[in-house]
């Protein structure tokens, strides 16, 4: 048996991609708007591209590209899913 098993702990069996993936929705998610990231589209169908709230400096900063994903990000992620 598994030592995090013995100690009731389970241990995330996701891999780092799959984390990056999930933090993205997260982030995706809790924006408000239509348009958290270039590739979105609107509510008309349009794509977002520059009028992403990605692409614009300051006010809501989405999570849209794994490059937005730290090391950090990733283990506080492993950290409060177990």
């Amino acid at each position: 048996m598994a030592v995090g098993v013995l100690s009731g702990q389970k241990k995330s069996t996701k891999t780092d991609a799959q984390i990056v993936q999930a933090v993205i929705d997260e982030s995706i998610a809790k924006y408000k708007g239509s348009c958290p990231c270039p590739y979105n589209k609107d509510r008309a169908g349009r794509n977002c591209g520059a009028r992403s709230a990605y692409s614009k400096p300051g006010g809501a900063a989405p999570l849209c590209y794994a490059k937005d994903v730290t090391s950090k990000m990733i283990e506080e992620y492993r950290k409060n899913t177990r």
